[in-house]
């Protein structure tokens, strides 16, 4: 038996029973996502421009290994190439875990990084 997960959010939320997920988004170029909003997954629903596709990019990414929130590791050869001003802030729960992870496109990692995710973070061209 595993320990229940602290709620976060408001009433309806259970602990460790939802994938609950709060964005926001700067100077990503689309107004779709450029904001605040939620994202619930398990079913897919909540505020987000396109809740079914960004549950699914979570969903492939974890599977993939790729944990989906983990920063880059401070040390990594990452290219020099900025890929814009966009930023994400991603906090809540995932899977069990608590996240509060932050995204950018400065260099290589941090771009790679962001395209896993896409849809759940927004297309940037």
């Amino acid at each position: 038996s595993t320990s229940p997960v602290p709620a976060s959010g408001g009433p309806g939320t259970v602990a460790g029973t939802g994938d609950v997920l709060r964005f926001t988004v700067r100077d990503s170029g689309d107004p779709a996502y450029d904001g605040t909003y939620e994202l619930r997954c398990h079913p897919a629903r909540g505020g987000h421009p396109a809740p079914l596709r960004a549950c699914g990019a979570l969903d492939r990414a974890e599977a993939e290994g790729k944990e989906p929130f983990r920063a880059v590791p401070s040390g990594a050869m990452c290219t020099m190439v900025d890929g814009g001003p966009a930023t994400a802030r991603v906090t809540g729960f995932w899977h069990g875990r608590a996240v509060d992870a932050e995204f950018s496109r400065h260099n290589g990692c941090e771009i790679d990084r962001w395209q896993a995710l896409v849809p759940a973070l927004p297309r940037v061209r």
